[in-house]
């Protein structure tokens, strides 16, 4: 929509109104091929040579032919689209090679063209920006959710070798969402969802503002229809009433700038429909309360211009305390740069002031697709430089999550703009999301650095692992040699990254300690049949891997470790599998059991029922997704299971331990006056640490006091025992199996 009526004062119509209209798609104009491709070799002409406008006009036949005969939901013809899409990079004056990859992005899913078709008539570069464009053939048995998200991480790999791809996904979302209404109302929310979750985020992070913000607009009126015209009509209303203000504020700013010898253009513009909104959401305002609805923006010649004017502007409304943000000192990480700061105006009314330059101004408008960062690598810019390590973190992630969906969920993640600025010990800047932490931090300056963090220092102060961290805060991380991610971080880390290294280095210790578990169990059940495997086993496992269908030795391993395979039939089949290559049995030995020593890790757990301890008889059951759970034998949870065949494991304690471990008693005792640091004390002369204590007061003649103690085999908790016991308050005591 234009600016205000020309009755307006001259002063408002410098006002941007951005209000694209939505026009039902039976009321959208005949589509003129003829017409819009002369004004598209038009564009073409202005920037690139004869040469290459010719690839490119035959590109279009190219898809004209691929297409013929197919129609959009909105009836105009189907090359309608790719000429649209292709029109959108050439404002943005991309190479010959994005436009050719743009007219034929759908021709590889629409049509029976190949990729190698493609190769021969333009070229492997293009071949390959159209690959990347393209969703992968349709899975059977997989949900739409799942095939998006497989689709998604074919797409961001391919971006992350190439940015065009996704510039041409970008450009082909757009004109999607200006003719949306041609869809069904649920898929048309569908797409502003996914427009909104994914394409509008990815715009922001590599700079393009101004189709980020159009990306958001449609979207929003097309996810919440009747919000954006109850917002549309208020700020309608809105807009005839500021007016006054608006004219105030821009004859001052006017005035104030040349005062000081500043050159400067300035100009206002209203806020997005999706900015108010969104606004109105996360504070809980109504719209009479947002009151910052127009912003105003000063272009000046330099960076210490830059300074002058807030300075300037600073004398001339007094600012709000806090409300001031310098992005030209420290830029975001889609490269923006600019001063913000909010005034209070007229009448109390606040208002935002963006000051920068002009090549501020083109980077914040155009992103990445007015830098050519993928032709010559010698010559990036540092935003180049930041854009181009946020794709290969791409790969990073792809590396560390083997699940479309969950590097998906991590993609998400990162895709939300940095609002936290903190220091490393040397003085540089990371960026992180809001509510970021120091285990975020760690993994933003290094894998290693987050698998070995076991502290942090903020601002020279220990502090725990799980604090927000705020702005210009000084974060050390303290690492040690052997220690490893804690899955409880999971709980509270903000950035994809940190949670793709921590899901991986979980899942890589567990395949590793399922599979020396899953070894033994093996072992042990081929000992119980009497069997060993010949020296040379790797056409045994050969021929066994064939009839199961498993991948490989280390995965059945794993699986017998992690319960969902049985170790006894996985040897039966073993045997067969010796005896089909042999013809003769293996040699034998005695079944022998597995000496456990509490640090196995994840796959050898000590049931929570009944706490065992070295000294403890105990038993080994295999549970699916657990491993080994070890239980006392007279652990009262497993009657249910002793008819199990098959899953019980011959278990014992090794003589070689040397760790602590977790054991639960009762004390009841006379309730009288320093009953409870008696037993305490008991307790510490013992060398046992107490975990936990509680109590069951119940303001009678006793009390019963809960210890959870740490002790090293069954003898040192005698020893504790018979020194409470000599407690002369201390009625009874017990061990606590559940």
């Amino acid at each position: 929509m234009s600016a205000p009526p020309s009755s307006a004062s001259p002063l408002i119509a410098d006002v941007e109104v951005d209000e694209p209209p939505i026009i039902p798609f039976d009321m959208h104009p005949p589509v003129d091929l003829a017409e819009d491709l002369e004004r598209f070799k038009t564009q073409l002409s202005s920037y690139l040579k004869p040469d290459d406008v010719e690839r490119v006009v035959a590109a279009y036949h190219f898809s004209a032919d691929a297409h013929l005969g197919q129609l959009r939901s909105s009836g105009d013809p189907y090359i309608s689209h790719p000429l649209a899409v292709a029109a959108t990079l050439a404002n943005w004056q991309l190479d010959t090679q994005a436009l050719i990859a743009a007219l034929l992005h759908d021709v590889m899913e629409d049509t029976v063209i190949s990729k190698d078709q493609i190769a021969a008539a333009f070229g492997k570069t293009a071949a390959e920006l159209v690959d990347g464009v393209s969703k992968l053939d349709k899975i059977e048995n997989q949900s739409y959710e799942e095939a998006q998200a497989e689709n998604f991480r074919k797409m961001l790999l391919a971006m992350a070798r190439d940015v065009r791809v996704i510039l041409v996904k970008l450009a082909d979302r757009l004109h999607n969402m200006r003719t949306l209404d041609a869809l069904r109302p649920d898929k048309r929310r569908r797409v502003a969802r996914e427009t909104l979750e994914i394409y509008a985020p990815i715009a922001n992070r590599l700079g393009f503002n101004t189709l980020y913000r159009e990306l958001q607009e449609l979207a929003f009126r097309h996810l919440h229809p009747v919000r954006a015209r109850v917002i549309a009509k208020a700020l309608k209303s809105a807009r005839g009433n500021r007016r006054e203000v608006v004219g105030k504020i821009l004859e001052a700013v006017g005035k104030r700038l040349p005062a000081c010898h500043i050159d400067a253009e300035v100009t206002g513009r209203e806020k997005h429909l999706y900015g108010i909104y969104r606004k109105m959401r996360e504070k809980h305002l109504s719209f009479s309360q947002v009151l910052d609805i127009y912003g105003f923006r000063v272009i000046v010649k330099d960076t210490p211009t830059c300074y002058l004017a807030l300075g300037a502007l600073h004398g001339l409304y007094k600012p709000v305390p806090g409300k001031f943000k310098d992005y030209i000192a420290i830029p975001k990480a889609n490269g923006y740069q600019s001063l913000h700061t909010t005034l209070i105006g007229p009448y109390g009314t606040p208002v935002e002031i963006q000051i920068r330059t002009a090549e501020m101004n083109h980077v914040a408008e155009s992103g990445v697709a007015s830098h050519w960062m993928y032709k010559d690598e010698h010559a990036l810019t540092e935003l180049q430089k930041t854009t181009h390590q946020w794709l290969q973190s791409l790969l990073e992630l792809q590396s560390a999550s083997n699940d479309s969906a969950e590097f998906l969920e991590h993609v998400k993640v990162d895709l939300f703009p940095g609002e936290v600025y903190v220091f490393t010990p040397r003085g540089k800047i990371l960026a992180l999301q809001r509510g970021a932490t120091p285990v975020d931090f760690a993994y933003a300056v290094h894998t290693d650095i987050g698998n070995r963090c076991v502290a942090c220092r903020i601002n020279f102060e220990s502090s725990p692992l799980r604090t927000e961290l705020r702005n210009g805060d000084r974060v050390e991380i303290i690492t040690a040699p052997h220690a490893s991610p804690n899955p409880s971080w999971l709980g509270y880390v903000r950035t994809g990254k940190a949670r793709a290294q921590i899901r991986h280095f979980l899942k890589t210790q567990q395949s590793r300690e399922s599979t020396a578990l899953g070894e033994q169990l093996l072992d042990q059940a081929l000992r119980a049949i009497e069997m060993v495997m010949p020296a040379d086993d790797a056409a045994v496992w050969d021929r066994f891997l064939k009839s199961c269908g498993a991948k490989s030795r280390q995965e059945v391993l794993a699986d017998i470790g992690l319960g969902k395979r049985l170790p006894a039939i996985v040897a039966r089949r073993l045997a067969d599998a010796v005896e089909a290559g042999a013809g003769e049995t293996a040699p034998q030995r005695p079944a022998g059991t597995i000496l456990i020593r509490g640090t196995e890790g994840m796959t050898v757990q000590l049931a929570k029922c009944c706490r065992p301890i070295p000294g403890d008889p105990v038993i080994g059951i295999i549970r699916k997704g657990q491993g080994l759970v070890v239980h006392t034998h007279d652990c009262p949870t497993l009657a249910r299971a002793r008819r199990e065949k098959g899953a019980w494991i011959d278990v014992d304690w090794a003589t070689d331990i040397h760790r602590s471990f977790e054991v639960g008693i009762r004390v009841i005792a006379d309730n009288r006056s320093g009953v409870l640091a008696k037993v305490a004390a008991a307790i510490a002369e013992e060398q046992s640490n107490i975990v936990n204590v509680s109590m069951d007061d119940d303001h009678g003649a006793t009390t019963a006091l809960y210890f959870t103690l740490q002790v090293s085999d069954r003898i040192h908790l005698a020893r504790i025992l018979k020194s409470i016991r000599r407690i002369p308050d201390v009625v009874r005591i017990s061990r606590l199996k559940d």
